[in-house]
């Protein structure tokens, strides 16, 4: 057992080792993983039955990126191995307690995100080695300082976010979703463009419409690669560090699961298909939720992993092209939803096609102001940007829609992301025909940066493509807007209804009334006494 009784004799090294495990909180996981595990006789774990702790192993055929990487289930297959050769140091006869609880605290414990993701680059580095790839991989660990100097490829970034992907989904599958279901590798290729135009030399003079740029001998310094991650994916580094936890957790609870090809890793072409016809792809809703800290990731990360379409369409409250453009047709279906909303749309200016995102923390409400406590935009495709708020002003949403009646200076009608009135940073007009799109220099609300490859000093105004809106509140804020929606609905429909019944035959009806009326306009009308 792992867990020591009273009487026996607790060393300062084992002391140590637990206080660390019990500050993350997992001390009694632990203690079960470790009973679980270990042999009674050594009371050990063997390096084996870890190694097996946290096997994967993947079906190839399912890639939706253009490029393919044929050495990557290898990485797979020796990435459980990686993982327990750097974080789990042990004696020939296998890894005691003491051994165990430091090597789940210095994956999981406590630490700079820079640290967690020179882990992350280390396992990666010696999963690549043990799979004979070392083009375009140099990368020095300095044990003392955990430093990582050298660089990466494209290719090779490619292959370290796949890597993500895949354990990701492992992770997640065992928290939110019943059963591993199946999927493939998505296509992320606009990260990897994002960190070739912030890290390489000269990035933001390359072509970023070309994807050809995958597969290109550029050097991405893993100094500049951090910053890219800290700003952009700060969630990265967490995917290791969720796939370990998950793992253990359920060795723990003698519930180990053997991912095999045929059962875990294997895509569903259909439902994979189903899914890339919404602007929301599994590749950006994974993308996305790098980004988010909160339940929003766990809505959002079921567009990218649920075995299901339908569980995926759930938190689709509007796409224009299934309930018609427009910001009437808009409103009808996100009216009543007050929770995190997710905004994405497609758009062509120039023989290009990009996509944008916006992300509101509250439901939208009509309005002609500025609204908001706080809130993202995206650039999305082809390059993956995020820009959080800037702290500066809080224009963080406009949504108006145009009431009936006379208005003597009406506001524009539409929805817009950051800026001011009439210099919105990203405005959308009410019939989701135009998009206008401006310079950042416009906007105090949110970070600068481009919203698509190119973007000028001068306002942009494209052709509207298509247009989603996902809601990321829950089950239960869904539950109470259709709640709304249905009340709303019953009471629309009770205005319509006429009662003949009150009229006692044709002559007291309003309708013959109203005939006579416009007939014969001038007839005087016999007053009722």
């Amino acid at each position: 057992m792992g867990a020591s009784t009273s009487t026996e004799q607790v060393s300062t090294e084992q002391r140590e080792a637990e206080s660390l495990a019990a500050s993350t909180g997992a001390l009694t996981l632990l203690q079960n993983t470790f009973s679980n595990l270990s042999d009674p006789q050594t009371h050990t774990i063997p390096i084996s039955s870890l190694q097996e702790c946290f096997k994967l192993s993947i079906d190839y055929q399912s890639c939706e990126s253009p490029l393919k990487l044929e050495k990557f289930p290898e990485v797979l297959n020796h990435l459980g191995g990686s993982i327990v050769d750097h974080f789990f140091l042990a004696e020939k006869g296998g890894l005691n307690w003491i051994a165990f609880l430091n090597g789940y605290t210095k994956c999981c414990g406590r630490m700079p995100t820079s640290s967690s993701l020179n882990n992350l680059l280390t396992v990666f580095q010696i999963a690549t080695v043990k799979s004979g790839i070392t083009t375009g991989l140099q990368i020095e660990s300095i044990d003392a300082d955990n430093k990582i100097n050298g660089y990466l490829l494209p290719a090779d970034l490619l292959m370290l976010l796949w890597m993500c992907v895949v354990i990701s989904y492992n992770s997640g599958c065992i928290k939110s979703f019943k059963g591993y279901g199946k999927f493939g590798l998505p296509d992320i290729n606009s990260l990897v463009l994002s960190a070739v135009s912030s890290c390489a030399e000269g990035g933001a003079e390359l072509n970023m419409w070309n994807d050809d740029i995958l597969g290109f001998d550029i050097q991405l310094p893993i100094g500049k690669l951090h910053t890219w991650v800290l700003k952009t994916v700060p969630n990265l580094p967490d995917c290791l560090v969720q796939f370990v936890h998950s793992r253990l957790c359920n060795a723990a609870s003698q519930e180990q699961a053997k991912l095999e090809p045929s059962s875990s890793s294997t895509s569903d072409s259909n439902s994979m298909a189903q899914s890339n016809n919404y602007l929301l792809t599994p590749g950006r809703a994974w993308s996305i939720s790098l980004t988010m800290r909160s339940t929003m990731r766990d809505e959002i990360l079921k567009a990218c992993f649920a075995p299901d379409v339908d569980e995926v369409i759930d938190n689709l409250l509007y796409r224009s092209s299934l309930h018609g453009k427009g910001l009437n047709r808009f409103w009808s279906n996100v009216e009543g939803y007050n929770g995190p909303i997710l905004v994405i749309i497609s758009a062509t200016f120039e023989d290009h096609t990009w996509t944008i995102g916006a992300l509101s923390h509250q439901g939208f409400e009509n309005k002609d102001t500025f609204y908001g406590t706080s809130g993202s935009l995206y650039a999305i495709s082809p390059v993956f940007h995020h820009f959080t708020s800037s702290g500066k002003e809080k224009n963080f949403v406009y949504s108006h829609l145009h009431s009936p009646g006379y208005e003597a200076k009406p506001k524009p009608a539409g929805i817009a992301f950051g800026g001011s009135i009439g210099n919105e940073r990203v405005f959308i007009d009410e019939d989701f025909s135009r998009l206008t799109v401006r310079h950042h220099a416009y906007d105090k609300t949110y970070q600068p940066g481009p919203l698509f490859p190119n973007q000028g000093y001068l306002p942009t105004e494209a052709h509207v493509l298509n247009v989603e809106v996902w809601g990321l509140g829950g089950e239960k804020v869904k539950e109470v807007q259709n709640s709304l929606q249905k009340r709303e609905q019953l009471f629309t429909e009770q205005r319509r209804k006429v009662d003949l019944k009150t009229f006692s035959n044709w002559e007291d009806s309003p309708e013959k009334m109203l005939m006579d009326m416009v007939s014969n306009p001038g007839a005087v009308q016999r007053e009722k006494r």
